[in-house]
């Protein structure tokens, strides 16, 4: 076994190598804001992740249309994938966005505590206007088995049951078999949440 060596060393010359670490790191801190500043560069941190306008603008739309994915956003904001995929990181780092993923899309929203993953869910599914009709049939009592969702929404009874499915998946929509068919209802855990979000949407398009 090593036997290791302990040397004791004076108080004051142990405040003096605490000193010159201390400098040290203070001065490679400095040093590198400085190469960055130099090269155009700005170390991004809570109190000026928004200063840059391109940046404000994307965290504006995501606040103002929860649930937006990617390529909506690029669409709006007048940049190109690359640089609005930069300052999504950015904000996310900065836990001013956070991403939701399902059905393999990933969508943004405002990280201010005001949606939990109930609202995020949600609001994914009726970022699509099908998924909407069909909800809002279904959570007014209008129509609630295939047939009478394609009657209603001008589509084949494949597709309905396409959308069913994708929703039943999510756990939006529970199924209950009634005779031969087959009804459809909401799920009780989400249904309040379905009630709050569609009448948005109504009011926004109103």
């Amino acid at each position: 076994m090593v036997e290791l060596q302990v040397i004791e060393i004076p108080y004051w010359q142990f405040l003096l190598w605490l000193a010159i670490v201390y400098i040290s790191t203070a001065f490679d801190f400095l040093y590198t804001r400085l190469i960055f500043s130099i090269a155009g560069y700005k170390i991004v941190n809570p109190g000026n992740v928004l200063d840059n306008p391109s940046r404000l603008s994307i965290y504006t739309y995501i606040k103002n249309k929860p649930g937006a994915y990617i390529s909506e956003i690029v669409g709006n904001v007048g940049l190109d994938r690359e640089h609005t995929k930069y300052h999504i990181k950015a904000l996310e780092s900065q836990n001013k966005i956070e991403a939701y993923r399902e059905g393999g899309k990933t969508r943004f929203f405002e990280n201010n505590f005001a949606y939990n993953e109930e609202e995020m869910k949600v609001i994914s599914a009726l970022q699509n206007v099908t998924n909407q009709r069909i909800i809002l049939e279904i959570l007014t009592c209008k129509c609630n088995t295939n047939i009478a969702l394609a009657r209603e929404l001008r589509v084949s009874k494949a597709t309905v049951s396409w959308y069913i499915k994708n929703l039943r998946e999510i756990g939006l929509i529970i199924e209950t078999k009634k005779g031969r068919n087959t009804i459809y209802r909401i799920n009780h855990v989400y249904e309040p949440v379905v009630e709050k979000h569609i009448r948005h949407l109504q009011d926004s398009n109103n």
